[in-house]
């Protein structure tokens, strides 16, 4: 029973620290490359839809993308979606084609994304405690049913905090990786 909580809590936290690298992954560097807006959603016909299902995105080079949306009249829900996501872009349409230029990572862009990357290595770090939580929890129900000892469930919660610990280092060095990747020139 205590076997399958820590099981199962393992598995939820290898799959937050996952996550947290895909989340980290479209954070840019200075290349362009169509998963950056992989997380943007539009607003189209009164439902927030991913970006990637109303437009074809490609990289036209190394420092800009283009995007053939494929109806017309969502252009302007495109553009301002863009605009508003916190990537920093600034959308240019031509007709059915709009370019985003990747602007040059100044020394306050690479601030900026690092505080980006800091709240989301965060989220990461909130979401391993409450997995944390959520099997303490789970191991105080059984011994409040009585189907473990006191000693049993000392053993699991300290079990329970050496996995947390090891997945927030997990995450803290993901942090670092990613900081030092945004702080080269």
């Amino acid at each position: 029973m205590i076997d399958e909580i820590e099981l199962d809590a393992q598995e939820r936290m290898e799959k937050s620290v996952v996550a947290l690298k895909s989340q980290l992954s479209k954070i840019r560097t200075g290349r362009a490359h169509p998963s950056l807006l992989d997380s943007i959603m539009v607003n189209y016909y009164g439902a927030d839809t991913p970006l990637k299902q109303l437009a074809n995105i490609v990289a036209e080079d190394s420092r800009t993308l283009a995007l053939s949306v494929f109806d017309k009249s969502a252009i302007q829900a495109v553009e301002k979606a863009i605009m508003q996501s916190d990537l920093g872009l600034n959308p240019m349409s031509a007709g059915t084609t709009i370019r985003i230029p990747m602007p040059a990572l100044t020394e306050e862009r690479r601030k900026d994304l690092i505080r980006v990357v800091r709240n989301e290595v965060e989220q990461g770090r909130v979401a391993v405690r409450n997995i944390r939580r959520d099997a303490n929890s789970d191991i105080k129900e059984l011994l409040k049913e009585k189907e473990i000892s006191e000693d049993e469930a000392r053993a699991a919660e300290e079990n329970i905090q050496t996995l947390t610990n090891d997945y927030i280092k997990k995450i803290d060095n993901t942090l670092a990786d990613k900081e030092k990747e945004l702080m080269e020139v």
